[in-house]
């Protein structure tokens, strides 16, 4: 019997590793990675919550797509922005963190804008490469991969710094964006020359693209209050993510612990919450996942609010870590599948780019003020509150049910 898959197809996945591998690797960096850094420094939680701004230009990435689109070779934008991302990790393993000069923001801005570009560039090609029939394995491939990059260069960082100074293990980050550069530079299978369109676009149609979808979903019943649910469904639980990794290193936990426990274990425990949870939604409907689902993201908050109440004792901030992990991935799973289910197929890509901008924005202004919350009311309080924070999303999932009742033609 002949196999379902070519040659060229396990080709094309392994090209999808490597890239969702580059992908991954800024994420962990910056939004695991870097608040344990800062904390070991002393730097205050308010400032280490505003590390989530950083994440800003994912939810942008959009505004300067079509330059990436226009100009260049797919490979060409990937191996520039690795080269910039390992510029830019060597310049700030080389600034004194001390005092958080202005030049350190700018340069992690910098490292965010950059992967950013890069993901533009990645998710194109492997649009570009990849067949119909292949796209369902190869997002299994992209999902994995990505998971993998950020263990790495976060709890796996993490781990390794307790060894070597900071400063080395960002240098071996770096190195391995420089590999990863050579390797796509030097392998031809990087290097598909992208689908030129036959039919030019007038620079109005461009606004058009945007301006159509997004119409769409704004002259929907109810369309402000699932704007909204968007922005909060997950506000709780991200507001605490950034917090999380400096409650460990507070509390007397060593670099290895967070790296392998909260870090690595933790990760694992995400990716298999949202596979059991991806099973779930798939068996109820949207919104009873989205109200099970949700609800146990959300409680799992509790949980590091009692370990910190009853002393932070070994036992008890490892099963909150692991109880917060998997319920992540629960909630998680639910939550995209509803962002998918609200977008019409005519429009799938641009409505799902638009509305996910929301979520990341939400996100990214949580987890700042998660800063400021765990600086001024302690980590006890301040758990207690992600959890309430996490509340009035549930009071409008019926005008979210009423709207895709409506999407649906019933």
């Amino acid at each position: 019997m002949k196999s379902k898959f070519s040659f060229e197809t396990y080709k094309k996945l392994a090209v999808i590793g490597v890239l969702y591998i580059a992908e991954g690797l800024p994420y962990g960096f910056l939004f695991l990675t870097l608040s344990v850094y800062f904390r070991s420094y002393g730097i205050e939680l308010k400032q280490i919550g505003l590390i989530s701004l950083m994440g800003l230009p994912w939810s942008f990435k959009a505004l300067w797509s079509p330059i990436v689109d226009k100009y260049g070779q797919r490979w060409h934008w990937i191996v520039a922005t690795q080269l910039l991302l390992a510029l830019g990790i060597i310049i700030f393993a080389n600034i004194p963190i001390a005092t958080l000069p202005v030049f350190i923001w700018i340069i992690l801005l910098f490292i965010s804008f950059a992967g950013a570009t890069q993901d533009i560039a990645v998710d194109a090609y492997s649009i570009d490469i990849l067949e119909s029939h292949e796209q369902g394995v190869a997002n299994g491939v992209r999902t994995a991969f990505y998971r993998v990059a950020v263990i790495i260069s976060g709890g796996g960082l993490i781990a390794v710094s307790s060894l070597i100074e900071w400063k080395y293990s960002f240098y071996f980050i770096a190195a391995l964006f420089i590999f990863i550069a050579l390797v796509i530079s030097l392998n031809k299978d990087f290097h598909q020359p992208k689908i030129i369109k036959k039919v030019e676009q007038q620079k109005s149609n461009f606004l058009m693209l945007w301006y159509y979808p997004l119409k769409e979903l704004l002259v929907r019943k109810d369309a402000i209050p699932v704007m909204i649910f968007i922005l909060l469904f997950k506000f709780g639980d991200q507001m605490m993510t950034q917090m999380v990794y400096p409650f460990w290193y507070d509390n007397g936990f060593t670099r290895e612990e967070i790296g392998l426990i909260s870090g690595t274990l933790g990760m694992l425990l995400t990716i298999i919450g949202a596979l059991l949870g991806g099973y779930l939604t798939s068996k109820w409907d949207i919104a009873t996942a989205l109200w099970i689902l949700g609800a146990f993201q959300a409680f799992s908050n509790l949980g590091y609010a009692a370990a910190s109440h009853f002393g932070a004792l070994t036992y008890q901030v490892y099963s909150a870590s692991m109880f917060e992990s998997f319920s992540s991935g629960l909630g998680t799973a639910a939550f995209l599948a509803f962002l998918m289910r609200l977008c019409k197929k005519q429009y799938s890509a641009t409505q799902y780019a638009l509305l996910s901008s929301i979520f990341v924005i939400g996100a990214r202004l949580s987890g700042a003020l998660g800063g400021y919350c765990a600086q001024y009311f302690g980590y006890t309080n301040f758990f207690i509150i992600t959890f309430f924070v996490s509340l009035p999303a549930f009071a409008l999932l019926p005008f979210v049910m009423r709207n895709l009742k409506t999407l649906a033609g019933e």
